[in-house]
């Protein structure tokens, strides 16, 4: 198997069209998720990217392509840990599978949509692609180039979304408003009618990451606790702890801190420790420096994942899609599992680096751990 990773920039193209309105406070989407939540998977034990919630399958016979195939990957980016491990998770799984893959071509964004879109056009029109995997940088933007992409040759979209539904098939965890859930309602149910959380978020206009605050503050509201502020962060620990350092300066009383991503969850409480603050109540995510930090501080803290193991699940559904194999859809649904008190023992790992993701399913691929810059 051949892997070529592009970065070279593209020629920047306006997106055209009207972006399609969007809407991430949808009760009957926060609903359905709430109860995915505690949803039974289906397919085999111990492999959550491999397995799915809900019963809906679609048939994949008119993509069927015998011999060796060309996978084409549009990346928004590696600008993040969490996507850094999640490129490493999509490269691993696709060594397993040298028989089938003659090449890989992985297309950077770097976190441009004008570029991707540039790059989804360039792979397609190219002709060397047998099926296309998008992640994409923003959810409207994007719209357009896939469904392009669509009417050419097989899509499978990941991670973020499109406001379309002509790919093959949509993987995601369950997704934002579950993100949102789990970590508002373990906050709420801390926290006094009037206390006041603090909402870090990474950027606007992300689904993902937009349903996960909207769902939050709908918890949030119903439990009459006041978000005293809703900050971007850029994912920059710098700025996170400048953020946190201003509301404390100000005279804010913060019970409880709240992001839509835990990357930087570490520089959030770096500021309380500065102001010789108690440590408030937090949720960060599955990497290992905010598992750390909260089992050596014994915080109050939960952490709610997106599990990096999707990535694993995009190589998958692409050569079942070229298999002619029926894959869950027009939404691939993984489990979404969170890590709590009572478990986080077992995911703290001081192989890893700080920023590694503890829900990689990675721990049997392909040059684990030192891929992901473990130790043996």
């Amino acid at each position: 198997m051949k892997l070529k990773i592009i970065l070279a920039a593209s020629v920047a193209l306006a997106c055209t069209g009207e972006a399609l309105a969007q809407n991430f406070n949808d009760p009957a989407e926060f609903k359905k998720q709430r109860e995915q939540l505690s949803m039974k998977p289906q397919g085999p034990e111990g492999k959550p990217w491999a397995q799915h919630l809900g019963d809906g399958m679609v048939d994949t016979a008119k993509y069927k392509k015998d011999g060796p195939v060309t996978l084409c990957f549009s990346n928004a980016g590696v600008f993040n840990p969490w996507r850094v491990v999640g490129l490493n998770n999509l490269n691993a799984e696709a060594e397993l599978h040298k028989d089938r893959i003659k090449e890989l071509v992985v297309v950077d964004a770097e976190g441009k949509d004008e570029k991707q879109i540039s790059d989804i056009e360039a792979l397609v029109s190219g002709g060397r692609c047998d099926a296309l995997i998008v992640s994409p940088n923003t959810t409207a933007a994007l719209t357009p180039a896939v469904e392009a992409a669509c009417g050419k040759l097989p899509v499978i979209v990941f991670d973020r979304g499109v406001n379309t539904q002509c790919p093959v098939t949509y993987i995601h965890p369950v997704g934002g408003y579950g993100f949102g859930i789990t970590s508002g309602e373990f906050i709420a149910s801390k926290l006094a009618k009037g206390d006041n959380v603090l909402a870090l978020r990474i950027m606007p206009g992300v689904d993902v990451l937009e349903t996960r605050y909207s769902a939050a503050k709908t918890i949030f509201d119903e439990a009459g606790i006041n978000v005293i502020g809703s900050e971007f962060t850029g994912s920059d620990r710098a700025k996170t702890k400048s953020i946190v350092e201003d509301y404390i300066n100000r005279g804010e009383k913060i019970e409880a801190i709240w992001m839509d991503a835990g990357d930087t969850a570490t520089a959030a409480l770096e500021a309380f420790e500065d102001a010789g603050l108690p440590y408030p109540v937090i949720s960060g995510e599955d990497q290992q420096d905010f598992l750390r930090k909260w089992q050596s501080e014994k915080l109050t803290a939960v952490g709610p994942s997106y599990p990096t193991y999707q990535w694993r699940t995009a190589i998958i559904a692409a050569l079942d899609v070229l298999d002619g194999k029926q894959v869950p859809g027009p939404e691939w649904v993984l489990p979404q599992p969170a890590i709590t008190e009572d478990v986080l023992a077992e995911f703290v790992d001081e192989r890893m680096p700080p920023l590694h993701y503890s829900l990689c399913g990675c721990q049997e691929l392909p040059g684990y751990p030192e891929r992901w810059g473990g130790k043996k």
